[in-house]
């Protein structure tokens, strides 16, 4: 059996505050990709486990005085000791904040911290370079457990090292979601017209179809996600084919993950069409579905054109040795198929698969199939190796050997002669291994071997 083979941060949002208000969350940048990731994580947290002091008294006077952002900016450069930056001061109305190698150093980070925690215009905080270290990101961290605006921070060049690391993923462990569909529409209307983010990751939530129709308007009219995981939602027909048909019409995603998505033959018919015209998608994950044989043959009229797919995920589906071989021979037939690798690693094959995926990869030889095999199917593959290794070791051909059988130069022998004669020579194959060989020269089961017509043996 072929074994299965396959970074990024988590990005979760907090419940309390999505119950009170849907809204996009903190996405932290890597470089110049972004990446956000909604998935499930662990009970919510307590103050002691975050307890970076963001000078709860600035804001309880700024309430009482009714202070503007810049004032409460000011003060709290003046009580943490940093330097105010006049970028700040100008951008407080802007949803994009460019403080990219600004200087600002941890103090600096601490102060603005205590501004965003309340302040709800900026959307995208950029704060490369600046020197933040471990306890700048603190404060950076304890300020998202409030702001509830922010999506994007860009936290790159900073000298965090191993605590800063520390204190990110703490940030990221202690917060829960559980997005609904809801949540969804706020999320793809943020998304709709971005550019920036290249992953969203919104698996093992409570999306459903009303979600995934608001996603697929989304996938629709943006432009700049190239990776979007979806497993593990509520989708049905609905929500599937919204989601297919914003596939459609998108020119830029290029990994799509649906698994565990309620997808059956409708849908599986659906993404057919889309893969008859896609030049982008090269990931495609439906495992864990209900994709059948009859659904495996669907998908493969989108196969049977498409050039670009590099990877297909489809175990754990009820697909049988026959849909296997639908999809193989679909890849063999298609000349211009990018596959590389297909996942079917739960289907069970037969022998008659492995011979025809070696035949394949002489015109795919970069193609990998991850499928079951029984120990006992994978020893009579070794059969032919054997009878064949047998002869070439005594300098004689195979064919002198079915000859001497053939008194009467008929082209044939019996199956029963040739089990004798196996025998009688000493050739080792044990009694399966001969019986599958037996099987494999008479397809036909007419007890005759007609071994002019062996292909095998040359």
């Amino acid at each position: 059996m072929n074994n299965i083979h396959e970074d990024s941060v988590d990005f979760q949002s907090n419940s309390q505050e999505e119950k009170q208000q849907p809204s996009v969350q903190s996405v932290l940048s890597r470089g110049s990709q972004e990446e956000i990731k909604f998935t499930k994580g662990q009970a919510g947290h307590s103050d002691d486990e975050c307890s970076t002091d963001l000078e709860d008294d600035i804001f309880t006077s700024s309430r009482r005085l009714n202070l503007s952002p810049s004032d409460v900016y000011l003060k709290a450069c003046k009580q943490t000791g940093a330097v105010p930056v006049s970028c700040i001061l100008r951008h407080l109305d802007d949803a994009i904040l460019d403080l990219n190698y600004y200087g600002l150093g941890p103090l600096g980070a601490k102060a603005l911290a205590i501004l965003l925690k309340s302040h709800g215009v900026v959307t995208h905080l950029e704060l490369k370079g600046n020197s933040l270290q471990a306890e700048g990101t603190q404060y950076l961290m304890a300020m998202l457990f409030e702001n509830i605006s922010i999506q994007s921070l860009n936290l790159s060049d900073n000298k965090l090292g191993l605590k800063g690391a520390e204190v990110i993923s703490k940030m990221l462990s202690d917060n829960q979601n559980d997005f609904s569909d809801a949540a969804a529409k706020c999320l793809a209307e943020a998304l709709k017209n971005d550019f920036v983010v290249k992953e969203l990751d919104l698996s093992y939530n409570c999306i459903c179809d009303a979600g995934g129709e608001d996603l697929g308007v989304m996938l629709a009219e943006n432009i700049g996600i190239e990776v979007l995981n979806l497993s593990w939602n509520h989708f049905l027909i609905r929500g599937n084919a919204a989601l297919i048909a914003g596939l459609k019409v998108n020119a830029t995603l290029k990994q799509l993950q649906l698994s565990n998505s309620g997808f059956g033959r409708p849908e599986v018919q659906l993404m057919a069409e889309v893969l008859q015209q896609n030049d982008t998608l090269v990931l495609l994950d439906l495992s864990i579905n209900c994709v059948d044989d009859e659904a495996v043959r669907l998908l493969c009229q989108g196969l049977a054109t498409n050039e670009t797919l590099e990877v297909l995920k489809l175990s754990h589906n009820p697909i049988t040795k026959i849909g296997a071989a639908t999809l193989l021979r679909t890849v063999k037939n298609n000349m211009k198929s990018a596959l590389e690798e297909i996942d079917i690693s739960s289907v069970l094959v037969c022998e008659t698969f492995v011979e025809l995926l070696e035949e394949t990869r002489v015109t795919h030889p970069a193609l990998r199939f991850q499928y079951y095999i029984l120990p006992s199917v994978t020893k009579n593959l070794l059969a032919l190796g054997i009878f064949k290794k047998f002869f070439e070791e005594q300098n004689k051909s195979i064919m002198d050997f079915f000859q001497a059988l053939d008194k009467e130069g008929t082209m044939k022998v019996s199956t029963s002669a040739f089990r004798k004669a196996v025998k009688e020579a000493n050739i080792p194959l044990d009694q399966q291994q001969l019986g599958w060989l037996v099987r494999k020269f008479d397809k036909n089961c007419t007890a005759t071997i007609v071994y002019s017509q062996l292909t095998e043996l040359s």
